[in-house]
């Protein structure tokens, strides 16, 4: 068998076009789809049912494609370790990271690698967005909660709980609620509510909690929720890390704990990268980076 076959498939099946492999690989359209041919034809099942519009995959393909993808992989992988021990990182990395990972100081983190390793050009695309790291060419990505994805390979950073928090002068306004259920008459800021209204899920002294609040503010990115509860729009769950950091800052006036018994787990915050991909010395380098760096920084804060 034809690694170079098995290979071209896996591409194939990883972009879900003939045209998008053939345009990563450098080769024409019709190569690609005669190679994989060839290769169905080598092992005697059909791998792939062709429509006008997508690509699916056989219960053969997908069972195909599970086992050869790991042996791939395993082999770039070795690959890529004999070359890089005698070559020093450079090249451009691709990584793609949320909105609100600026609370952990990534600008600083990656001028220091880059201090330390100059031959590396970095490309961060900050985007709310779920990005498809193969389709898109990204190397690297930055997650939080749960990762949908099973082919992806992922690095946990650390975990997080949120607690509801309120600025002094929203409390002073409205007075401070005194149980999950008062939550309900006050002003919320939500967070990817819907229709004005978002149902909390607080675990406490009794167990778990639930109550539909409300209010005039609903957003999609916990950044913004942090400084509407700092100006006093309303009362809102806010990562602890996210307001431990802030507080360490100063000078600006800092939310108060509400509730301070009740919480919501938090998500994690993972590194991941595609588990087929060629991962060059500089990727490997600043994966690593990235891990070591944000643990540390997530533990001290």
């Amino acid at each position: 068998m034809d690694l170079n076959h098995v290979a071209v498939f896996a591409r194939v099946v990883e972009l879900e076009s003939f045209t998008a492999a053939a345009k990563q690989l450098g080769l024409p359209k019709s190569s690609v789809s005669r190679t994989v041919t060839r290769l169905e034809d080598e092992l005697g099942v059909r791998l792939l049912q062709r429509t006008t519009r997508k690509l699916h995959l056989t219960e053969a393909g997908q069972a195909f494609y599970e086992r050869t993808s790991v042996a791939l992989a395993g082999l770039a992988e070795a690959a890529s370790a004999a070359t890089n021990l005698s070559l020093e990182p450079r090249g451009t990395v691709r990584l793609s990271a949320p909105a609100d990972i600026g609370v952990m100081n990534l600008g600083e983190l990656v001028a220091r690698f880059l201090r330390k390793y100059p031959l590396v050009q970095i490309e961060i695309s900050i985007s709310s967005r779920y990005v498809d790291l193969v389709a898109e060419g990204f190397d690297l990505a930055l997650r939080a909660g749960k990762l949908a994805d099973s082919s992806l390979v992922a690095r946990k950073i650390g975990s997080d709980q949120l607690g509801l928090f309120a600025s002094p002068a929203y409390l002073r306004r409205r007075g401070r609620p005194k149980t999950v259920a008062e939550l309900a008459n006050h002003d919320c800021v939500l967070f990817r509510g819907t229709n004005g209204k978002s149902e909390w899920r607080l675990t406490g002294p009794r167990g778990e909690e639930r109550v539909t609040v409300r209010g005039p503010l609903n957003v999609d990115e916990i950044s913004f929720v942090s400084q509407a509860v700092t100006a006093g729009v309303g009362i809102a769950l806010l990562p602890m890390i996210a307001v431990r950091l802030a507080a360490a800052r100063g000078p600006l006036p800092m939310p108060v704990r509400v509730l301070p018994e009740y919480s919501v787990g938090g998500s994690g915050l993972n590194v991941v990268s595609p588990s087929a991909r060629f991962q060059s010395a500089s990727v490997a380098a600043f994966r690593d980076f990235l891990v070591a760096e944000l643990t540390a920084f997530w533990n001290s804060a």
